[in-house]
């Protein structure tokens, strides 16, 4: 009763890696049916086609094998070397035939169940000699459906040569008044009529048993669905374990990410949700390049690392959404973004030249505007979350009040110098690059 719940329970097609597992240990279908009418129908076909060669060498050895000279009869050695000639001569005349027959007999299998070779099956296995699995397999439905199709198959050809040659009793008993010759020839013409009558009807059950061993194969694969899922864990391995190890892989590259942070030359924030970090090497690129990118928990660790290393830090909300989303790691900044991105940098160069030299503050760049096509919908979040409590610290670390009351107190000398800085620094080229169609390389100045 529990087997064939297990049957029940096994509703599911195999799967590729099932196929395989069971072509490995010798499973595949095979139909005896056509190995044997292959087998038949080629050995008569090539002994009909050789009959008239063979025919003529198996006479002549057989009359010099019954007709022998008074030297061979005192000589066993001449008897001897004369049998071993006849014996040669007459199995190189059925060596085609014998070929033949190896051929159909190796390609009768090939053609159901492929070519297979395992040894697994003839491992010795002390299942095969436990007799309650033995009578199981004796009173199974697939050793009944193989008793059926014998006796189907045993009653067909049987009942149609024996109409056959009650067709052909008036022409059997003719034998009998014939000369030797003639009734030897008409006999073995019958004979052969017979036996291609008889390979003839192998066909109905070589066409029944062929789809039948394919849906019997099929059968004996078939899985359970708590099976396929224990397949995909074996195959593709447990989720949980490739969960820990794809969160260390994260792990690992936001490592890798985070210290390229301490050597950008502006992070630019949303100010919470999104933190992008760009680098610019002027004469070792053509464009700014994103070099750390993340959001929420990552993107506060970026602001960390970088308010601990002096990194400039600008709050563009709508332009660090656009790099967030349209620029990948190590990737250079579009051609859109050239401009917004070239006040961005000046910026972040005036700034650091005022700490540097201690200078005035420069005010923060205003009107960075981000070409539609990069625009990125603003996500809900609150309003005070977006503009910050009153009082809160900039992104680059001082009191809003205090940015705003030094940029006020600035000396207009002071503000020209740094409009010149914000020209000079990054200008991208209108000339296509001979690559990818972006513009020249564009330079910042120091």
């Amino acid at each position: 009763m529990a087997d064939e719940q297990s049957s029940d329970d096994k509703t599911e097609e195999a799967t590729p890696h099932r196929i395989q597992k069971a072509r490995e240990e010798g499973q595949v279908p095979r139909s005896r049916e056509l190995a044997t009418f292959l087998l038949l129908g080629g050995g008569a076909a090539g002994l009909w086609l050789l009959a008239g060669p063979l025919g003529d060498t198996l006479e002549r050895v057989l009359g010099a094998s019954f007709g022998f000279d008074r030297a061979q009869a005192l000589d066993s050695r001449v008897m001897l070397a004369n049998a071993l000639m006849l014996g040669q001569e007459a199995l190189l005349a059925l060596l085609p035939l014998f070929a033949l027959l190896m051929v159909l007999a190796l390609v009768g299998p090939v053609l159901l169940g492929g070519w297979m070779f395992s040894t697994k099956s003839l491992s010795p296995s002390l299942g095969k000699l436990n007799p309650v699995k033995g009578l199981g397999r004796m009173v199974s439905s697939q050793a009944l459906a193989e008793l059926l199709k014998t006796i189907a198959k045993s009653i067909l050809v049987g009942g149609v040569v024996v109409m056959y040659l009650h067709a052909q009793r008036q022409e059997l008993m003719a034998l009998m008044m014939m000369p030797l010759g003639n009734a030897m020839a008409d006999a073995l013409a019958i004979v052969a009529r017979c036996t291609a009558l008889a390979i003839l009807m192998l066909i109905v059950p070589t066409l029944m048993d062929v789809p039948y061993q394919l849906w019997s194969h099929a059968k004996k694969l078939r899985m359970s669905l708590e099976e396929i899922k224990r397949e995909h864990k074996e195959t593709d391995g447990d989720p949980q374990i490739k969960a820990r190890i794809r969160q260390q892989q994260q792990a690992m590259a936001r490592a890798r990410m985070m210290s390229a942070v301490p050597t950008a030359d502006v992070i630019v924030n949303n100010p919470t949700h999104y933190s992008v970090a760009l680098v610019y090497h002027e004469g070792d690129m053509r464009a700014p390049r994103v070099v750390a990118k993340g959001r929420d928990e990552v993107a506060l660790r970026i602001r960390e690392v970088g308010e601990a290393n002096g990194v400039p830090m600008l709050s563009a909300p709508p332009l660090a959404r656009a790099l967030h989303t349209h620029v990948d790691l190590e990737q250079e900044i579009p051609i859109a973004l050239y401009q917004v991105i070239a006040e961005v940098l000046a910026w972040a160069m005036r700034l650091k030249r005022a700490r540097q030299q201690g200078g005035l503050r420069p005010s923060l760049p205003a009107g960075l505007s981000v070409p539609d096509e990069y625009q990125v919908p603003e996500e809900a979040q609150g309003t005070a979350e977006e503009a910050g409590p009153p009082g809160a610290e900039r992104d680059d670390g001082e009191p809003a009040a205090e940015a705003e009351a030094s940029a006020a107190g600035a000396m207009s000398s002071d503000h020209d110098s740094d409009d010149a800085d914000a020209g000079a620094v990054f200008q991208p080229s209108a000339k296509p690059g001979p690559d990818d169609g972006a513009t020249t390389d564009p330079r910042v100045g120091s």
